[in-house]
């Protein structure tokens, strides 16, 4: 489909670039990014030609606001409950749908990354960011819960739980410096290397095995869930040797 909110390039041969494209909106996401990220990411799903994605926010005021309240204003009264339930499920499960994703994701952030923008940047694998980034569980400033948009699931394991109660309680923002600190980001670089950065990354990743990195993925996203170590193991022995055989099949 032709996107009118975000933009989808190529830039490199196996390297998708994924623009969050309002920037007069603070790249907020309104109902029609919702609808092209929810399409952007099914297609991913299935696509062999992709094997990395970077995601960015284009203009120089940052990498994306959240959900935008003007356009969510005028949209939630007129739901009934049902229709926002499924409203505030969608949203979610983009999240979700990163994840699912068998595309390592580098996050490139800039500016402020609040809200749903926050949980873009920790649904992604990678994040490399400028030294103005800085993040913020927003969702207790307008009123909600500070549980939301899968950020109760990935801050505690990122960063720990007592520091993410911190930033959830109090809608807070973490500073490039904390970031960098906590261990929720790779690296800062200056801004006007920010793309060049996380290029950087994906150059890296396409020079390995393609498979191999999607199973790496794979294993790192059922492993942060399992049960034990036992579990964790059966999953890299299965990955391992699913990659050993298909290098022998190769070669004959």
């Amino acid at each position: 489909m032709g996107y009118e909110t975000i933009t989808f390039e190529t830039p490199e041969e196996g390297i998708a670039l994924l623009t969050l494209n309002r920037p007069q909106a603070y790249n907020a996401v309104s109902m029609l990014m919702m609808e092209e990220l929810e399409d952007f990411w099914r297609e991913r799903l299935y696509d062999l030609d992709v094997k990395v994605v970077v995601i960015r926010g284009a203009g120089e005021k940052g990498f994306c606001a959240g959900l935008d309240l003007k356009d969510t204003a005028e949209h939630v009264p007129k739901m009934s409950t049902p229709e926002f339930y499924r409203f505030q499920a969608r949203l979610a499960r983009i999240n979700l749908h990163m994840r699912r994703a068998p595309q390592p994701i580098i996050a490139a952030v800039h500016g402020a990354a609040a809200g749903q923008g926050f949980s873009f940047a920790l649904a992604s694998d990678i994040r490399i960011i400028s030294p103005d980034a800085r993040f913020c569980a927003a969702y207790i400033n307008i009123g909600l819960g500070g549980a939301d948009m899968t950020c109760s699931y990935f801050l505690p394991r990122m960063i720990g739980a007592g520091r993410a109660y911190e930033f959830m309680y109090t809608g807070e923002f973490m500073s490039s410096d904390d970031a960098m600190n906590l261990g929720l980001v790779s690296k800062i670089v200056p801004k006007e290397d920010l793309l060049e950065g996380a290029m950087g990354y994906a150059r890296k990743m396409m020079t390995k095995n393609h498979m191999a990195l999607r199973l790496t993925k794979e294993a790192i996203n059922i492993n942060l869930d399992a049960g034990g170590l036992e579990a964790a193991i059966n999953i890299e022995d299965r990955n391992q040797t699913l990659l050993a055989l298909g290098t022998l099949m190769q070669k004959k």
